[in-house]
């Protein structure tokens, strides 16, 4: 299912034939690996790692941009944390590339949590050139926000009388960002002819996105990108090796914008998730069971039966 096509060292990519319209990879890179699976990379340290994985990316691969015509798509706020504005500077020498910024804050229906609908979508500052290219990156999970985005952006670009070339799309992010890219590309090549190609970057893997039939001790649906059921690089799946909590972590990025931009909640979100670990563990789970239960791929043996009530205090007291 994934065959690797660019291995730099500081990037390995590997093409997922999804069956999809747009083209879609998944990337390993030590900067993107360590955000998965590390969550004392915070702040400015998460949002630094970020786009250093972008900018390698860049260097890896030919996207067919150009600076005059590349446009950068801040979905906000989540979208300012791939740096791909600079990425694409210190990729490539450029300065003359177009950013431009559309707010998209999604939240649950109060009739139906299972429900999403787009909040504080008020601001926004599109510009485009006479031809473009768009490069976005964001967190996917239910695709609320991005459906609206990318539909907004279109209308504007035919407004505009925009030539669309292609889009390059980053995502930490589960199925619902193939889907919608691929709906997108579809559409794209009707109202833009000369539209060429859409390409979609998943860090890690296609994550799962769990819902009311996910039968996980603890889950927070529509939200959480699971480990379980995913299509995830090699690199990353060996890497959950390297420590037992890396791989029963509730989701494989938490919250994009706290972890970047109000770090107290990030902080308090994560510590939550270790406190719940922390009960299960005083009910008599043990780490093998809870293990199986969130990646079952793995091999336990090879972490020697931690003990799960340590490894959830060593984690809350990390983020003390």
């Amino acid at each position: 299912m994934l065959k690797k096509v660019t291995d730099t060292g500081d990037v390995r990519l590997y093409q997922w034939a999804s069956g999809r319209s747009a083209e879609c990879f998944i990337a390993s890179t030590p900067q993107t690996r360590a955000i998965c699976n590390d969550t004392t990379v915070l702040g400015t340290d998460y949002t630094d790692r970020l786009r250093t994985a972008c900018r390698n990316i860049f260097q890896a691969r030919d996207f067919s941009l150009q600076e005059d015509s590349t446009v950068v798509v801040n979905i906000l706020r989540g979208g300012l944390n791939f740096g791909l504005r600079e990425a694409l500077s210190e990729a490539y020498g450029w300065k003359k590339h177009t950013t431009c910024f559309i707010s998209a804050q999604r939240a649950r229906n109060t009739s139906d949590p299972e429900e999403w609908h787009i909040t504080e979508n008020a601001y926004r500052k599109l510009y485009f050139p006479r031809e473009a290219s768009f490069v976005i990156g964001d967190v996917v999970a239910t695709g609320t926000s991005l459906q609206y985005a990318l539909s907004e952006l279109l209308n504007t670009a035919e407004r505009q009388k925009t030539a669309l070339k292609n889009i390059v799309f980053f995502t930490f992010g589960g199925p619902a960002a193939t889907d919608i890219l691929s709906r997108i590309d579809q559409e794209c090549r009707i109202r833009f002819p000369g539209y060429t190609h859409t390409t979609v970057i998943f860090f890690e893997g296609c994550f799962q996105v769990p819902d009311l039939t996910s039968t996980l001790a603890i889950r927070l649906t529509g939200t959480d990108l699971l480990r379980l059921g995913a299509i995830m690089a090699p690199d990353f799946i060996e890497s959950q090796y390297d420590d037992p909590a890396f791989p029963i972590e509730r989701c494989a990025i938490y919250d994009a914008g706290s972890r970047a931009f109000w770090v107290c909640e990030y902080a308090e979100d994560v510590r939550n998730y270790w406190k719940q670990v922390l009960d299960l563990a005083e009910q008599g789970m043990d780490y093998d069971t809870y293990l199986h239960q969130r990646f079952p791929e793995l091999d336990a043996s090879r972490f020697h039966s931690p003990s799960l009530r340590e490894i959830a205090i060593r984690q809350i007291n990390l983020m003390s």
